[in-house]
Formats: C-alpha cells, sequence, structure tokens
C-alpha cells in the first residue's frame, strides 16, 4: 500500500500539555500558528521543525507538522455502481392499472385529494382559478 503523500500538504499540530478541556488546535500554517501566540518565535520553531522532522516539545506544549491526506490511502478502489431500475415497455402494454390503484388505496382521502389540486394546479394559468361548479358535496348518512 503506497500512498504518494505531497510535501506541500501540511498543516501545524499544537498539543497543549496543560489544557484538558481542549488540548489539540490545527493551524493551516506555523506563521498563523506564531501570530496567534506571540510568546513563539516563528524562526526558533521553523528551524526546529525543518530539521529531521522532529517535533517542538517543552512543558507546556508539543507542536509537529503532520501530513494532510487529501485521498484515501488505499489503492485498491471501491467503485460504487448504482444501477438504474428500469423497465422499458409501450405505454399501452404497461398495464400498470392494478399498481397505481393498490398505491392510491394506501394513501389517505386527504392525501388523494391534494394531489388531485396539486395536478390540477399544474395545469392552470397564472391567476386562472379552479372551477368548482362541477364539483358536489355528498353527505354521507350513517
Amino acid at each position: 500500500m503506497q500512498v504518494s503523500e505531497s510535501p506541500k500538504k501540511r498543516v501545524v499540530v499544537v498539543y497543549w500539555k496543560g489544557n484538558h478541556d481542549n488540548p489539540f488546535e490545527v493551524f493551516s500554517s506555523l506563521k498563523n500558528f506564531c501570530l496567534s501566540y506571540k510568546e513563539y518565535n516563528y524562526n526558533t520553531l521553523c528551524n526546529y521543525l525543518s530539521k529531521e522532522k522532529i517535533a517542538y516539545d517543552n512543558e507546556k506544549v508539543r507542536i509537529e507538522r503532520k501530513n494532510v491526506f487529501l485521498k484515501p490511502k488505499t489503492t485498491q478502489s471501491y467503485e460504487r455502481k448504482i444501477m438504474p431500475v428500469v423497465r422499458r415497455v409501450s405505454l399501452k402494454a404497461a398495464d400498470d392499472y392494478m399498481h397505481d390503484l393498490s398505491y392510491w388505496l394506501t394513501k389517505t382521502p386527504l392525501e388523494r385529494l391534494s394531489a388531485v389540486t396539486f395536478l390540477i394546479r399544474q395545469s392552470l394559468k397564472k391567476g386562472q382559478r379552479l372551477d368548482k361548479t362541477k364539483m358536489a358535496r355528498t353527505k354521507l348518512k350513517i
């Protein structure tokens, strides 16, 4: 398993030894760290971290550079394939009446009515209203 690491893609990881609530901080560059914490000298840390790639370590803090991996480490490619579910038939031969009926019977009457009004609204022009003169309410007698 070989990983091609780019030396340009590195971050500065800071471990504060006395801070138990938030012991780690990550900076995009050593300069940003030194601008945030004035007590640390940029040139000193840069010389220390560049030689032999060992971490700067004292009683308060441990500072080291770490590589950022932009791609997975594994060389095996797990390519997911999503297969489309398609059924090609002519419209006359589809015969989806029973399937459609069973689907709509699972819905409540309110959901069916809202679906019908949604379809009607799509065919209406802007400002046009639904003609309700053709509709009649019938009361169910129990």
